[in-house]
């Protein structure tokens, strides 16, 4: 058990993360889908997963299918899209990767790949950044608007039983694993210890991948963060119309279309966003969509506003 000793300036820099890190759910996926009871659960995800087959391996060979994880995998930084968090990876320093990976690492065989990875080999982080680029845009990229709308629900309900209930309402209705008693927030996870914050406050991400009990990471200056399980909703986790339109235009592009063509104001940095790449490439891919009279777009003040046209929402499904 870990013992995290909340004071009052932690209680009062408690939050919930505004948006899920592409990278790090890429990580925590790639662990998840890997065990039965999740894939069952998921199973469209688990055969995107199943097909991609050879992109993929490296990172499953690379990442442990359980426990710990190298710390840098899972960034602080660069949440804004898939690339930034994949470059914030790719320039961790070689003495923390070598700490890392050799401390997850404790009780995995060894292999060339994993020895070459714990000593920081440039071609195997090249590798594993790649693996992961492919895990994002091949398996949950058709699902990210989803996922993101999944997170803004369940932070929702998590921020109004806050308001109604105070602190301990909202620690008592995250999970089994955490158990609130003042001053200390109790969780079930690895490593075992006790932890004071330093005023530095607690970050909380709800994730139907986060594993069978709530993990922690805690970093020198930073908040803690704790991810605990949530269930994936009912009939979430796409389906066999949203792989033929993956199939079609790619599963990033089939995203983007899939999320302008449901309700809302869609500019090109919120579509962005939802679909977890750059604002260029959102751009791009809006441009491709516009062309092919799936999607039209017309200036509103200083942004750009898309939407599906009724061919691309009968492509997307929505009609």
């Amino acid at each position: 058990m870990l013992r995290l000793r909340l004071e009052y300036a932690d209680l009062a820099r408690v939050r919930f993360t505004d948006r899920l890190h592409p990278a790090s759910t890429v990580l925590l996926a790639s662990q998840a889908l890997r065990r039965p009871p999740v894939a069952a659960a998921l199973p469209v995800l688990a055969r995107r997963v199943t097909s991609s087959g050879a992109a993929l391996r490296p990172l499953h060979h690379l990442i442990p299918e359980q426990g710990p994880a190298p710390d840098f995998v899972t960034p602080w930084d660069g949440a804004a899209s898939i690339e930034d968090g994949l470059a914030v990876i790719r320039s961790t320093p070689a003495r923390e990767v070598r700490a890392q990976v050799s401390a997850a690492y404790a009780h995995t065989p060894a292999s060339a790949a994993r020895r070459r990875f714990a000593d920081a080999d440039a071609g195997v982080l090249d590798t594993l950044v790649t693996a992961m680029r492919a895990y994002f845009h091949q398996v949950l990229a058709p699902d990210w608007a989803a996922l993101t709308r999944t997170h803004r629900q369940v932070v929702g309900e998590a921020a109004a039983r806050y308001a109604a209930t105070g602190a301990e309402g909202l620690f008592a209705g995250l999970h089994p694993g955490i158990r609130w008693c003042s001053p200390v927030l109790e969780v079930d996870a690895w490593p075992a210890g006790d932890v004071r914050l330093g005023g530095h406050g607690l970050f909380l991400l709800p994730s139907p991948f986060a594993g069978p009990r709530p993990r922690v990471l805690i970093r020198e200056g930073r908040p803690a963060l704790v991810v605990y399980p949530v269930e994936p909703p009912a009939g979430w986790g796409g389906g066999a119309a949203a792989d033929r339109l993956a199939g079609l235009l790619g599963r990033t592009r089939s995203a983007v279309l899939a999320h302008v063509a449901g309700p809302g104001r869609h500019t090109t940095s919120s579509v962005a966003g939802h679909a977890g790449i750059s604002v260029s490439s959102s751009s791009e891919h809006l441009s491709v969509l516009r062309a092919a009279g799936l999607v039209s777009s017309r200036r509103d003040g200083g942004a750009t506003v898309h939407r599906a046209t009724p061919l691309g929402r009968t492509l997307a499904g929505g009609e």
